[in-house]
């Protein structure tokens, strides 16, 4: 990853002052108050299955370059799901949670409250495609070549111009070009904005001046496909394409299901079951979530539909589901895990092979031990806490068949991480 710096020496530092740095206490903080303007609790809305902030908290530790990674809040909701998350939380005051209050006076408390960090990254909550090498690279800046501060940038490609009020007189002029010579972007390298995805500062620059970005600073270059913003609703599913695409999953490469249990009731159904007059039941099932079921057949996944001994269907209404799927429907006890275990080892799978969705408390043992797993929007908190991936979509309205294409896309990135695997070791 390319990086520039203001000043013009080249720093070098003795062994003894990098070993003084890397000794310093590094504590990731992010800032997530309740008071969002433009999309409520935007921190928490899900995003592509996790809550937004889940995806930075996820890269700050498992870059294992903190000391302490913490959340900042006003809010109950959002200390909750940042506690699930692996943070600490730092409650701030109501004096830091105006709408008048900076990110800067929030920071400022937190160092007063915390005596013992020496270096502060402040992470943008809305920046869901960091990675943990991009915090890794920029703060070696710090530690090994002796910058006081460091901060994400993204090149923009962006010709601006003057504004002027209406009604004015003025004329608008440009900013960054000449118009008689307008340059072709593969001619011009653009400029360098803010990404504001994390800001990395020493502590005296922060107490002593007042300044984020200050002293001996250097920036870091992030590409345009990991820098999203996200203010407004309309940014959401935008972002959703880009994260699918360009997020950080963890530190355990993408699983590569082979077998996916789905319950009916509740997940590829609404739930309901009518009753004609005669006493047959009837379920409706969205077209969506067929396609979805069809999606994992051709990518080569079992699929295998669950019913439920506490809520049984008739057999024969199984048997029609099971023959207009292609799918075996599989009833199961109180304990789905202890049904279906059997069935995995019959398989020569291990968990990690398996896809599970559910939608209770029932299923939460299958929904934490699956390679991947997912609830519909609708269902209880106790089963979302205990899924990997929150559908949009409501049960029996779509959320199969967004499921499905999230596993698509896990077994595509796998086989792309795969095949550079193979490169990187012909290389070699």
């Amino acid at each position: 990853m390319c990086y520039r710096v203001r000043e013009c020496d080249v720093i070098s530092l003795s062994i003894s002052s990098i070993c003084k740095l890397m000794e310093q206490h590094k504590a990731a903080l992010i800032l997530a108050r309740g008071g969002s303007k433009g999309i409520p609790l935007k921190n928490v809305k899900t995003l592509a299955g996790i809550p937004l902030i889940g995806w930075v908290l996820r890269a700050a530790v498992d870059s294992e370059l903190f000391d302490s990674v913490w959340v900042s809040t006003d809010h109950d909701h959002i200390e909750k799901v940042a506690l699930s998350c692996g943070a600490r939380i730092h409650r701030r005051s109501a004096e830091v949670s105006k709408d008048s209050s900076t990110s800067l006076d929030t920071i400022q408390e937190f160092l007063r409250l915390n005596p013992e960090v020496d270096i502060v990254c402040n992470i943008q909550a809305t920046s869901p495609c960091l990675h943990p090498f991009h915090l890794k690279e920029a703060l070696q800046l710090i530690t090994e070549q002796g910058y006081d501060s460091v901060f994400a940038v993204v090149r923009r490609h962006h010709f601006r111009w003057q504004e002027v009020k209406n009604d004015s007189g003025e004329l608008t002029r440009p900013l960054n070009l000449d118009p008689h010579n307008r340059p072709r972007r593969q001619d011009w390298d653009g400029e360098l904005c803010e990404s504001g995805s994390f800001y990395f500062t020493q502590r005296e620059l922060i107490e002593e001046q007042g300044l984020l970005q200050g002293g001996k600073v250097a920036y870091y270059e992030v590409r345009p496909e990991y820098s999203v913003d996200i203010d407004v609703d309309i940014d959401w599913p935008v972002a959703e394409q880009r994260v699918l695409r360009y997020g950080y999953f963890g530190r355990v490469p993408p699983e590569v299901v082979k077998l996916m249990f789905c319950n009916i009731s509740g997940c590829l159904t609404e739930g309901r079951i009518f009753l004609s007059v005669s006493g047959e039941e009837m379920v409706s099932i969205n077209t969506r979530d067929t396609a979805g079921i069809r999606i994992l057949q051709k990518e080569g996944v079992e699929v295998m539909l669950l019913t439920s001994s506490l809520d049984p269907f008739e057999k024969a209404l199984s048997q029609k589901v099971s023959a207009r799927l292609g799918c075996e429907v599989l009833c199961v006890g109180e304990q789905p895990l202890d049904d279906l275990e059997t069935l995995v080892k019959e398989r020569k799978l291990s968990w990690k092979d398996v896809a599970f969705m559910g939608n209770d408390e029932i299923d939460v043992q299958c929904l934490n031990v699956a390679g991947l797993s997912a609830v519909p929007s609708d269902a209880p908190v106790l089963a979302k806490n205990a899924a990997k991936y929150i559908c949009t979509a409501p049960g029996g309205k779509g959320a199969m068949r967004e499921f499905a294409e999230h596993i698509r896309l896990q077994k595509r990135k796998a086989k792309s991480q795969l095949e550079q695997d193979r490169i990187d070791l012909t290389s070699s």
